[in-house]
């Protein structure tokens, strides 16, 4: 919320997506705020667009992001990728960013990264 905030009181035209975990979801770092206690700071006025994200699509995205960029990402990095592939079938033109929160190294212990 606080970087959404900041980047819109520069650039109103800014669009906002949530990546937001079903309910029953298992990706840590992230609440469906249905299920959960909803912090202060979080003010669904300031979202354009919810995105609801899938447990084992995360992990897939994770995965990934992982093995073709490079980037040792988390579960929740895998959620907000899928959030923007899905924001940017709605734009034309401009910029995307995605802000990867996590890294992958304490989830090496979790299901996550376990050889299938």
């Amino acid at each position: 919320m606080g970087v959404g905030m900041g980047l819109k009181s520069k650039n109103p035209a800014i669009q906002i997506i949530e990546a937001q975990p079903v309910r029953g979801h298992y990706i840590q770092g992230l609440k469906n705020m249905q299920e959960a206690i909803v912090p202060e700071i979080y003010d669904p006025s300031k979202i354009d667009q919810t995105v609801m994200i899938e447990s084992e699509a995360a992990f897939a995205m994770s995965r990934f992001i992982v093995r073709e960029e490079g980037i040792f990402v988390g579960m929740s990095s895998g959620a907000a990728m899928l959030a923007a592939l899905e924001g940017i079938k709605e734009i034309d033109e401009g910029f995307v960013v995605v802000v990867f929160a996590d890294r992958g190294e304490k989830y090496l212990s979790t299901d996550l990264f376990k050889s299938k």
